[in-house]
């Protein structure tokens, strides 16, 4: 039965993809690209809350040295496959910089030093004109692609959607292996992780470096369809963005993380217009959820069927 639902789902994404390919708006088109940048995002801040239990606040910043290191290597002319593995390479070894950390931190204090981190990174996005153009922002050459040039929305996003099913794939395989039951014994307890032999300082580690390698990968597909990158737009707002997605979507939940990214992605796109209020906004979202739907979105609406 869950295989007959696979294959269907696999067959409606597909003929979703056609239709949109076919018939929708450029607008839409870019809407959706941004979708599933954003669940790419998400999924790499699941890893490392949701999988083993360690908080991050720096995924922003992943995030951004995946945009810059991808731009700059196309900028470069590489090809885009080594342009997407260096943003994703250079966000992992950051990641696994702050898992050392994590090594001795927990708690409030893992989620201070990450938020830190991400604020010295926005600073060096600020300040470091030479490389990334500083408050003037970085223009974005276009992607090529086996000799093609990616010029729109639409040309895109058969890469960004072939790129993000293998992301859920690779995330989803993680969820169901020895690797991932292994990351969330260290969740549940390091003491009793230890105890069966789980080595936590290396399940921790990995779980930053993949993590930031996810964040990174997503900072190389926004580059295919966007044309250019502030600072601005990589400081907490971005960092709300993710955490509302994978603790209201279900913290723990890859399912739960895909619902939050199609619901907490269009709503943000909706608030652009506000963006006084959007903080506010998702903040108001957590607090209620965290009160009345601990285990999030995804585990509520299992529950009230």
């Amino acid at each position: 039965m869950k295989r007959l639902l696979a294959v269907l789902g696999v067959a409606a994404v597909v003929a979703g993809a056609v239709v949109l390919e076919a018939s929708a708006t450029g607008y839409i088109v870019y809407l959706v690209n941004l979708l599933l940048v954003t669940l790419v995002l998400s999924l790499g801040l699941h890893v490392v809350i949701g999988e083993s239990g360690q908080f991050s606040l720096a995924h922003s910043a992943f995030y951004g040295i995946g945009i810059y290191a991808t731009a700059i290597a196309t900028t470069a002319h590489w090809p885009f496959i080594l342009a997407l593995g260096v943003g994703g390479l250079a966000a992992a070894v950051c990641g696994l910089v702050i898992g050392l950390l994590a090594l001795r931190m927990r708690d409030i204090y893992l989620a201070l030093s990450t938020f830190a981190f991400g604020e010295a990174m926005q600073w060096v996005f600020l300040n470091w004109e030479a490389v990334t153009g500083g408050p003037n922002g970085y223009n974005i050459p276009p992607t090529k692609l086996f000799g093609f040039a990616i010029m729109s929305d639409r040309e895109a996003f058969p890469l960004v959607a072939v790129l993000a099913v293998l992301f859920l794939a690779a995330t989803l395989v993680l969820h169901h292996s020895g690797f991932g039951r292994a990351l969330r014994a260290v969740r549940e307890s390091e003491i009793a992780a230890a105890a069966v032999g789980v080595n936590v300082k290396l399940m921790k580690l990995a779980a930053f470096t993949l993590s930031a390698l996810l964040a990174g990968a997503a900072g190389g597909m926004f580059t295919t369809f966007s044309t250019f990158i502030h600072p601005d737009s990589l400081g907490f707002s971005t960092t709300v963005l993710v955490l509302t997605v994978v603790v209201v979507g279900g913290i723990g939940s890859v399912w739960g993380v895909v619902g939050g990214a199609v619901v907490f992605g269009l709503l943000n796109e909706l608030l652009r217009q506000l963006p006084s209020y959007q903080e506010m906004i998702y903040g108001a979202i957590l607090m209620g959820f965290m009160m009345f739907a601990p285990r999030g979105m995804f585990a509520a609406l299992r529950g009230a069927r």
